[in-house]
């Protein structure tokens, strides 16, 4: 089996190939003066950038991770899901809230797709 480890830094890769799937590490905005709508905006378009890296995209997506540091900002987050899905291919899920590495950080998510 290869693996490909793409845009490693010190401590992770920002997505990894393995045996036909892509994972993504946990991916957060850059620009944390945004809401929880924004921030799920610019993490959505960075985990598309980072599928079509690999050669997919978000219809092979099979499982998704969220994290949200407050559940109150679940709804928010999930019009933009459901923006960015459009209501189909919808993979597995699981929203959880959670203390993030930076309290600036409102969402975090995480996916694993098909190639």
């Amino acid at each position: 089996m290869t693996i490909t480890r793409h845009e490693p830094t010190e401590i992770f890769s920002k997505v990894v190939e393995a045996n036909g799937f892509v994972f993504t590490a946990g991916v957060t905005a850059k620009d944390t003066s945004q809401d929880a709508k924004g921030q799920t905006e610019e993490i959505l378009k960075e985990i598309d950038r980072l599928l079509s890296l690999c050669g997919t995209d978000k219809s092979k997506i099979v499982s998704t991770t969220i994290w949200v540091s407050d559940i109150r900002y679940r709804e928010p987050m999930n019009e933009v899901w459901r923006a960015w899905t459009g209501g189909k291919d919808l993979p597995g899920r699981a929203c959880v809230e959670a203390k993030l590495a930076d309290p600036k950080h409102l969402v975090e998510i995480a996916v694993i797709a098909a190639k």
